[in-house]
């Protein structure tokens, strides 16, 4: 009875046991549930509150759109007759212009302006080539020229489609595309609205120009093709992963970075630029960041910085391994210098990176290189011989050709980006063997490094740092050999980088104005 009595208490306490962890298991249930749904109430509300935030963005948008048109919709007669009255004065300008030769004598602005007039673009492209050597005029004269031409966009087309007609005929093509890269770039240094049918036309010859450069195609092609993209707002027509293969391929071009920016990349621009700093190309990637606006992702100081340590380890090791000549190796380390120095100035950084040494190894790397010039140029002097008085040659001869050994000796003159030995060129997968990232110093550089530097600097970028092979955005587009989209700035001079583009405004539907013309024959 005694056994049996222990028994059912031994039962109970195990079913009361067993009830308990029950208990527990819903208890930490209901506690799950609970915050889950606590959560999912939070979420709603915050999504209720961003919605009921994005209504009254969307309300306040829509009464400022509408306060606009209504701006707009009063302000239109008297656009209609400022617009009327400018063309009426272009388009006496430009017959008075048709009935007067252009006298030989003018200054480069004046027959710009004449010729603009005149509407007469082949004419344009052949005075534009034959005042090539005057190229840092030109730029600065064409910007202001062209609001002299009734219809300045159909008139860039007009020489667009006359530089494509010579690729076909292969005649001419270096000269018309430098000039048509000239026009281009002035068409579009301020932002500007294009009829419809200028859309249209400048679609067709975009569409035919994609089919010429399924072949080789030069840098300064690219951009003049991609400028046009942008302005007209055609980026849609091309596959993105197409348009990304052209803006890195050509990064280091000066305008790619706006380009870059203007072609609805969105998020993938952050991928580029960590491209372009896994391979090397910090100082692109300055750039890139700066346009795109993602400078607090990738602050520009921990960029330079970067790329400081990078290219001197470089250079370090091209001494130690000695493959290269000291001169190359020099050359080399002195174009890193000025693309840094140029690039701080560009972006105003002088304050948070300190240029003085660097400017001083810049000077003494620009006398070492004068001097290895003028040493070699002396040793090629050619050196006068002597015949006896029976020689038919006369009593002394020179000779026109320099020796052998000054040839040998000489750092060639030309010493190319685009040609730099192999073992120049930096590893980016030595130098990014693991993932790239930024640190967070701020502080000032002081450009320490283990070579002490002399002199003081005194002279102008010229060439890209991520590798000699690469030309720098502030070399003028006008030395290129074969190989404008819309902004608010304008391009003045030969060596400044300057950015300050617009948006692509949508173009207006309104038929482009046209004049009758005669041609310009002078």
């Amino acid at each position: 009875m005694a056994t049996t009595s222990s028994d059912r208490v031994n039962q109970f306490f195990n079913e009361l046991e067993a009830h308990k962890s029950i208990l527990a298991t819903c208890t930490n249930l209901f506690t799950t549930i609970s915050k889950h749904f606590s959560s999912l109430q939070d979420s709603v509300t915050q999504k209720s509150q961003l919605i009921d935030s994005k209504f009254q963005s969307l309300e306040s948008r829509h009464r400022e759109t509408l306060e606009s048109l209504h701006q707009r919709e009063n302000s239109i007669p008297e656009r209609e007759s400022f617009a009327a009255a400018r063309i009426e004065e272009q388009k006496e300008a430009a017959l008075a212009e048709l009935q007067k030769p252009v006298p030989g004598n003018l200054e480069l602005a004046s027959i710009l302006k004449s010729l603009l007039r005149k509407m007469d673009s082949s004419a344009l492209l052949r005075f534009i080539v034959s005042k090539r050597k005057e190229s840092a005029s030109l730029r600065a004269e064409i910007v202001p020229a062209l609001e002299e031409a009734v219809d300045s966009p159909r008139l860039v087309l007009d020489a667009v489609e006359e530089f494509l007609n010579s690729k076909l005929s292969k005649s001419g093509v270096t000269d018309k595309r430098w000039a048509c890269g000239l026009l281009v770039q002035a068409l579009f240094s301020e932002s500007r609205i294009f009829s419809r049918r200028i859309v249209e036309r400048a679609d067709g010859l975009v569409e035919l120009w994609k089919e010429q450069l399924d072949g080789e195609v030069g840098a300064a092609e690219m951009v003049m093709f991609l400028q046009m993209v942008v302005c007209f707002g055609l980026w849609y027509r091309f596959d993105q992963e197409y348009l990304r293969k052209q803006v890195m391929e050509f990064a280091s071009r000066r305008d790619m970075a706006k380009i870059a920016a203007n072609l609805e990349f969105g998020d993938k621009m952050i991928d580029i630029i960590d491209e372009l700093v896994k391979n090397g190309k910090e100082i692109e990637a300055v750039y890139f960041a700066s346009e795109s606006g993602l400078t607090e992702r990738f602050p520009l100081i921990n960029l330079l910085k970067s790329y400081v340590r990078n290219y001197k380890r470089h250079v370090a090791t091209l001494l130690k391994e000695g493959k290269n000549s000291q001169a190359a190796t020099e050359e080399f380390e002195l174009n890193s210098i000025k693309a840094v120095m140029k690039c701080v100035e560009d972006h105003k950084m002088e304050s948070e990176f300190n240029l003085e040494k660097l400017r001083k190894r810049a000077a003494h790397l620009e006398k070492t290189k004068a001097e290895r010039k003028k040493g070699s140029s002396s040793g090629g002097k050619p050196k006068k011989r002597t015949y006896g008085s029976g020689g038919s040659r006369g009593s002394a001869s020179t000779s026109s050709r320099p020796s052998k050994s000054a040839k040998l000796n000489t750092y060639p003159s030309s010493f190319s980006r685009r040609n730099l030995a192999p073992s120049l060129q930096p590893s980016p997968a030595a130098r990014y063997s693991a993932p790239y990232s930024y640190p967070s110093q701020t502080t000032i550089y002081d450009g320490s490094t283990a070579n002490p530097y002399a002199a003081t600097y005194g002279t102008a970028h010229t060439q890209s740092p991520a590798g000699i092979t690469q030309q720098h955005y502030s070399l003028p587009v006008d030395n290129l050999a074969p190989s404008g989209y819309r902004s608010s700035g304008s391009y003045v001079g030969q060596t400044s980088y300057v950015y300050d583009y617009g948006n692509a405004a949508p173009p207006s539907y309104q038929p482009p104005y046209t004049v009758d013309q005669s041609s310009y024959r002078g």
